[in-house]
């Protein structure tokens, strides 16, 4: 059994790549309203919760947003869900919901598949400093 945090979103990410690790960070550093802790995939919590949600993430190599007791959200669509939680001039963001999501997610895909090439990746996960922890499940 997964003991979620109460009143939070979960953010799934890939922990050794660059990209993701600088958009948790964005994503940190927008999050006024503190609503998203974070688990890089390749944790043992987020391992935990995506068997709990039965993902496979040989199959899913994405973001996954995670509202416990709600739903779950991958690709492009988890990552404007983030987004619009910022408020501020990140509202802009909502424009891309007029695109359907086959195609945001063939840009999603593509910008993924490329994203180690591209930004590099990491031996291990990124170890948040002491001031970040409390954003972390593992």
């Amino acid at each position: 059994m997964i003991d979620f945090p109460k009143n939070k979103k979960i953010i799934l990410f890939d922990g050794i790549c660059n990209l993701c690790n600088d958009s948790v960070l964005k994503v940190i550093k927008f999050d006024k309203k503190n609503n998203f802790v974070f688990a890089p995939l390749q944790s043992k919590t987020g391992q935990a919760i995506t068997k709990h949600l039965k993902i496979d993430t040989s199959k899913i190599d994405s973001i996954i947003l995670y509202e416990p007791g709600i739903s779950y959200d991958i690709k492009s669509t988890a990552a404007l869900k983030i987004m619009n939680d910022f408020g501020g001039f990140w509202f802009l963001s909502k424009l891309f919901w007029i695109f359907p999501e086959t195609f945001r997610n063939l840009i999603y895909n593509y910008i993924a598949k490329n994203r180690y090439k591209w930004f590099g990746k990491k031996e291990s996960c990124m170890i948040p400093t002491p001031e970040l922890k409390a954003k972390f499940l593992d």
